[in-house]
């Protein structure tokens, strides 16, 4: 008997995508070959730049570029980079990065294009991944923000052989806006055409592995699957009966720590906003072990995934950083004093940290061809502005993970030239996806040297 590359458990009236185990059936070598994946991490609201970027961890704080504009002392203020492939250099706030030394790559000089007027918060997350700004999309005669954007061509390729073409994933908890659309969205399907993404655990968990549809009823996994797995176990293989078992915990425990959550923000006194109470970490982490179950799954090959929005001028918990919520993009305002620029690396290294743990959780996770999830991905870690106190679109922070089948060489330190257009790499992660395309948005070649 040959089993299709998807299996599904269904019961009670939903379906639940499982994972692909070899032993089931026979098939042609190449149907076994896993995936490759991609995942776009955003950062808001820029980084402290002095401690992220290698050399200038004695720099001058920067001061404050108020109002629409973004940093009109570019040319003072860019460190220009002498062009190469370097050893790469862990600086205070790399620290959490340094056990994948050897699977990531740090890549600088990287601009992102930018017309004053509008909203530099804006443009920085909702023209992320569409390199191009709204004014330009005005000149192009492109609603804004634009066309689509990057995952979402790339899903249109790549996404044939999963339920969703992408997945949009964040982590505002925060269900009552503060700021407009722009701020808080880094996808889009087609010219002012937003591609919602999932803020909510539960409703991210249900999207995933409830069909289409919400059943509040369903309250835990295990009783859901129990016995279709118990019968299936004993047709499957022991490394497939350790994938199943390795399966149906995982599903378990974020059943359980989206139950806690949601506990948490319902004893809480109801004058004060729930979103403030609400654990960053345990929040940050559920929904990207969601994503990650979604990818291990084969329910998509592209996510994107926002840490958090742009700007929105509301107080958050950082659990084990800070005893009482703190306003985020505030703070890089302030950072010109020192006492505030520390604390605002707290931050940093926090969102660090969350990046770390993705990236050893995917070296956990197996494929059917024994590989793990991080050797067939690729991940992206960066923000659309360079620092947040001067709202600068030049010197991007940017890391890339994962080992993406082996097309791409880490453990390095890429300096491009001062000026790189990050469409630029863009077009390169589409081309490491598969897609034949010689431009993106308002790119200008390669970045060759990410290539093995």
């Amino acid at each position: 008997m040959i089993f299709s590359r998807r299996h599904f458990i269904r019961t009670a009236g939903a379906t639940v995508l499982m994972p692909f185990f070899p032993s089931l059936g026979y098939g042609r070598t190449e149907d076994l070959l896993p995936n490759k994946k991609l995942v776009m991490m955003y950062l808001p609201n820029g980084i402290l730049r002095r401690n992220f970027f290698p050399g200038e961890e004695d720099a001058t704080l920067p001061g404050f570029v108020g109002g629409f504009n973004a940093d009109k002392t570019k040319d003072q203020r860019r460190h220009l980079n002498d062009p190469g492939i370097y050893p790469l250099e862990f600086t205070s706030t790399m620290r959490p990065l340094k056990k994948h030394r050897n699977d990531i790559t740090m890549i600088t000089g990287l601009d992102r294009t930018f017309k004053h007027g509008q909203d530099v918060h804006a443009q920085g997350a909702s023209c992320y991944l569409t390199s191009v700004s709204p004014d330009q999309a005005i000149e192009k005669g492109m609603r804004y923000p634009n066309g689509r954007s990057l995952d979402q061509v790339i899903g249109d390729q790549v996404g044939r052989t999963s339920v969703f073409n992408t997945l949009e994933i964040s982590c505002n908890g925060f269900t009552a806006g503060k700021e407009d659309i722009y701020f808080d969205n880094i996808s889009w399907y087609g010219p002012g055409k937003i591609a919602p993404s999932i803020k909510n655990p539960r409703k991210l968990y249900d999207r995933l592995f409830m069909a289409d549809s919400y059943r509040e009823h369903v309250r835990n996994v295990t009783d859901l699957i129990l016995a279709d797995t118990n019968s299936l176990a004993r047709k499957l293989g022991a490394g497939d009966r350790d994938s199943l078992d390795g399966f149906v915990t995982m599903l378990r425990d974020i059943e359980k720590r989206i139950e806690k959550l949601e506990t948490l923000v319902q004893a809480v006194d109801l004058k004060q906003p729930s979103n403030e109470v609400l654990p960053r970490g345990e929040y940050i982490r559920l929904q990207a072990d969601l994503m990650l179950a979604a990818l291990q799954m084969g329910i998509t090959n592209v996510s994107t995934f926002m840490i958090g929005p742009e700007r929105w001028d509301a107080s958050l918990m950082y659990e084990g950083v800070f005893d009482d919520p703190v306003q985020h993009h505030n703070m890089t305002h302030n950072q010109k004093k020192e006492e505030v620029a520390k604390e605002l690396q707290k931050i940093d290294l926090f969102h660090m940290e969350q990046f770390s743990y993705v990236l050893s959780r995917m070296k956990e996770l197996k494929e059917a061809d024994g590989t793990s999830l991080f050797d067939n991905s690729l991940i992206t870690f960066g923000a659309g502005l360079g620092d947040g106190a001067t709202h600068q679109f030049f010197d991007l922070p940017m890391i890339l993970a994962g080992r993406g089948q082996g097309q791409v060489k880490q453990g390095r330190f890429i300096k491009c030239k001062s000026g790189t257009l990050n469409s630029n790499l863009w077009l390169t992660l589409a081309n490491l996806m598969g897609l034949e395309i010689d431009d993106f948005a308002d790119s200008s070649g390669l970045l060759s040297d990410l290539w093995t």
